[in-house]
């Protein structure tokens, strides 16, 4: 039985530990703010796919506590990611990563890969796109939607990483560790797809996180009601969205496109249409909860920003969207 350590057990950690549970695995979790709910009554999941479940994993409280439940085949990564923080999430998990242990980021944004790399650098680094509409409504309480896909790929790619310094034997270990995942991912019901560079997926997905995120947290509004604000509201998360596309086509992702955008934004012109609630962003959600100094500004918009300069592109509204969203995130709530 594959044994995996979930690090971070919020809403996605919640639902992949069923998954993974489902697929035949072990699971250990490391719980912080939800510890003491988790510890007495496990996990449950309400969810528009699978029903209500319990889940009943090891609960632990830190990943040193965790390493008596190992070695981990996988460790399974569903906390924020933040750049420039320390320790890193990488520094966190460390005392539970052995020789054989691939690491998995189910995590939003660009440029997270490195740090695991960098001190993990004989490990298979699996990088994931997570879309999966789930909230915890109380402490080990999750609710979750329609939706549940998981895109995965190795980091570097496995067809560029072919070089001096990288053996086949390596090669083919990191191709049994993410075909083994996802089969375990399939196995517990999950949708799961394998890429060969999953950077593209995360591009595309970046289209919507880096407009919606910070514009919805700024204004205080769901995505439906930020449109309903203006005539011009609609141009200004367009050209957001526009300057991503074209940062990632500057980065060789050219399967990515206007329409690509066009395609996102009309997801959110339908619920505006339609009269609804509109979708509240993760960045909204720590706004709302006072939460500033949690928001992804940094892997979500920051580094865009930063590919785009690198890459003498310009990206006009994203700056100032930038500006603002790190101010905010740094303002005392006190």
């Amino acid at each position: 039985m594959p044994k995996v350590l979930l690090f971070g057990a919020g809403g996605v950690g919640i639902v992949y530990a069923f998954i993974l549970a489902k697929g035949g695995a072990s699971i250990t979790a490391v719980c912080r703010s939800n510890y003491t709910a988790a510890k007495a009554h496990g996990f449950t999941l309400q969810s528009q796919i699978w029903g209500t479940h319990s889940i009943h994993p090891t609960i632990v409280s830190s990943v040193p506590d965790a390493k008596d439940y190992g070695p981990f085949d996988y460790i399974v990564v569903c906390s924020k990611a933040y750049v420039g923080i320390s320790p890193t999430t990488a520094e966190l998990i460390a005392p539970a990563v052995g020789p054989d242990t691939a690491i998995v980021l189910c995590q939003n944004g660009i440029g997270i890969e490195e740090e695991y790399v960098s001190a993990f650098p004989d490990n298979t680094i699996i990088s994931g796109v997570v879309y999966l509409p789930v909230t915890q409504v109380s402490p080990g309480h999750v609710v979750h939607g329609e939706l549940e896909q998981l895109e995965i790929g190795t980091f570097p790619p496995l067809p560029s990483s072919s070089t001096a310094s990288t053996t086949a034997e390596t090669t083919d270990k990191a191709q049994a560790q993410i075909d083994a995942v996802a089969a375990i991912f399939t196995a517990g019901g999950g949708s799961v797809k394998v890429y060969a560079d999953v950077q593209e997926r995360r591009w595309t997905k970046l289209i919507t996180n880096a407009a919606w995120n910070p514009i919805c947290a700024l204004s205080q509004c769901s995505d439906a009601a930020f449109l309903r604000t203006s005539d011009t509201a609609l141009g200004v998360v367009r050209r957001a969205m526009l300057e991503v596309v074209s940062v990632a086509r500057a980065k060789g992702y050219t399967n990515i496109t206007a329409e690509t955008a066009e395609w996102q934004l009309s997801r959110a012109v339908g619920r505006e249409k339609a009269g609804g609630e509109g979708k509240e962003p993760s960045m909204l959600t720590d706004v709302r909860e006072g939460r500033h100094a949690l928001m992804e500004v940094e892997p979500i918009v920051g580094n865009v920003v930063r590919v785009a300069k690198e890459l003498g592109v310009e990206t006009v509204t994203l700056d100032v969207v930038y500006v603002l969203i790190k101010g905010l995130s740094l303002r005392s709530t006190t």
